[in-house]
């Protein structure tokens, strides 16, 4: 067990540490600049192409379910445990940092979505699926690759990742009401069971529902709080960017100073927006893009990076700031932390608020994270049929066991494995960037000239290597024009 230990504590070091931590904000900078800063010039794109339909199909799920699938994965527990452990670690500086790595990576989750879309497939039912494991064997010819994605993902996001979920989710309803771990295990079995043997359609109309208000819950008790302090809230605004490059002292207990800050702001920052990572573009190409192009959809998932870090994590930093208890000095961080912070601005109520926030964030994310591996398990089955059945067995199984215990050997294994994926997908979406630019130069062409962005493939040759030509038809794209 220790070589084993050891073995996971060096691929985590090298990939984290080292690969990963430079290879995600990277690959954001360099798709942030091939593509002329599309996150900034276009960023109106993101809402109107959301807002402008809502309507799924026999093929797919709606444009708005499918980002509300991947905020759901997103938006978990680390947008407030995640926070607390940034700010204690790192001081206020490393919110600035984690702002950034948002910024840039709103670029990579562009690329990775719209090629998610470019490069689906429809299963057996006729509903679209896709993802990096298909854009990697159907743009790289690299099948051996693409099944070392799809196992990697499925052990990350569908087993191990779940546990992590519900050991948080039990935890914090121990704390606040006392539950038992036991019961609350049990009770989040039948509720995520019920959930994801509905299928993909039955967890995008589930986070269809409950994400919007949950964000909208949490947010409003975070714009409450700023009202009530709404006089702290320029020189908090301002404490965030002057601890980011030195011009104030870092916090008592954290060490480290600029540095402290820009590494725990971009490790927590990459951790919670998942930009790169490989995992919401397995939800992406699920969905029936409006209007008909697979750039559409990138600028969907964009503007879920945006929502989850500056609007949502930005909302757990300044309740935790704004409430005159953080000092690093004290040790208190994680969730207790934002648990107190609230406590001291609303009372008992607070706690209770910061824990039920806690439930539906970790819950969501657990349904959203088993359909990624959902995903990830149809690329792999190859008509194996008990495949998926195994996996909902064993997903809830970890949602249990999650809830009893926490064995840090497998949270690390975990890590190593979401590291491995992750590098795959960092490598497959930069070889095939020149993909990417042509499909934005022609979404961006087609908005200049005034018209509806609509994608045939006959009229590019050069995409069409691996892609489902019939998917991407000028037929299939005036039909849904007139459907829609």
């Amino acid at each position: 067990m220790d070589i084993i230990n050891t073995i996971i504590d060096y691929i985590n070091a090298i990939l984290w540490d080292y690969v990963l931590l430079y290879g995600l904000l990277a690959v954001g900078a360099f798709f942030t600049i091939r593509l002329g800063f599309i996150q900034f010039r276009y960023f109106g794109q993101c809402f109107s192409v959301l807002l402008k339909s809502r309507h799924e199909d026999e093929h797919g799920i709606s444009p708005f379910q499918a980002l509300c699938t991947s905020l759901a994965s997103r938006v978990g527990t680390g947008n407030i445990v995640g926070v607390a452990v940034a700010l204690t670690l790192g001081g206020p500086g490393a919110i600035f940092w984690m702002w950034v790595v948002a910024l840039v990576g709103m670029a990579t989750a562009y690329a990775e979505s719209a090629l998610a879309q470019l490069y689906k497939v429809a299963d057996e039912e006729g509903q679209f699926r896709g993802g990096p494991a298909v854009y990697i064997e159907a743009g790289l010819k690299s099948p051996l690759f693409g099944n070392l994605f799809a196992i990697t993902l499925i052990f990350t996001f569908g087993l191990v990742f779940c546990a992590v979920q519900s050991n948080s989710i039990a935890t914090s309803m121990s704390n606040a009401f006392g539950l038992p771990p036991i019961a609350t295990g049990a009770v989040l079995v039948v509720a995520a069971g019920l959930v994801i043997f509905g299928g993909l359609r039955g967890i995008a109309h589930f986070a269809e529902i409950v994400v919007p208000f949950m964000a909208v819950a949490y947010v409003g008790i975070a714009l409450v709080i700023l009202a009530m302090n709404f006089q702290e809230v320029p020189g908090v605004l301002w404490s965030i960017v002057a601890h980011a490059f030195g011009i104030e002292e870092a916090v008592g207990g954290v060490t480290g100073g600029v540095m402290a800050a820009l590494m725990n702001g971009i490790r927590r920052g990459l951790f919670s927006n998942e930009a790169g990572m490989g995992s919401a573009p397995n939800i992406a190409a699920s969905a029936v893009p409006d209007p008909h192009h697979p750039a559409s959809q990138g600028f969907v998932q964009a503007l879920g990076v945006f929502i989850d870090t500056i609007v949502i994590c930005t909302a757990t930093a300044l309740i935790i700031l704004l409430s005159g208890i953080y000092d690093p000095t004290t040790g208190l961080t994680g969730i207790s932390l934002t648990q107190s912070a609230a406590e001291a601005h609303i009372g008992d109520f607070g706690v209770y608020f910061i824990a039920i926030a806690i439930l539906f964030f970790g819950f969501t994310s657990i349904v959203a994270n088993y359909s990624y591996a959902e995903n990830a398990m149809i690329y792999l089955e190859h008509g194996w049929k008990p495949g998926l059945s195994i996996l909902r067995i064993l997903t809830l199984s970890m949602v249990f066991w999650g809830a009893l215990q926490t064995v840090i050997t497998v949270f690390n294994a975990a890590d190593a494995s979401m590291a491995v994926m992750a590098t795959i997908n960092l490598v497959a979406i930069v070889l095939l960037s020149p993909k990417v630019v042509l499909i934005t130069k022609d979404y961006v062409k087609q908005l200049k000239e005034g018209r509806e962005p609509l994608f045939d493939l006959s009229e590019h040759p050069e995409l069409a290597d691996g892609v489902d030509a019939e998917i991407w038809s000028e037929k299939r794209g005036r039909e849904a024009q007139t459907r829609y």
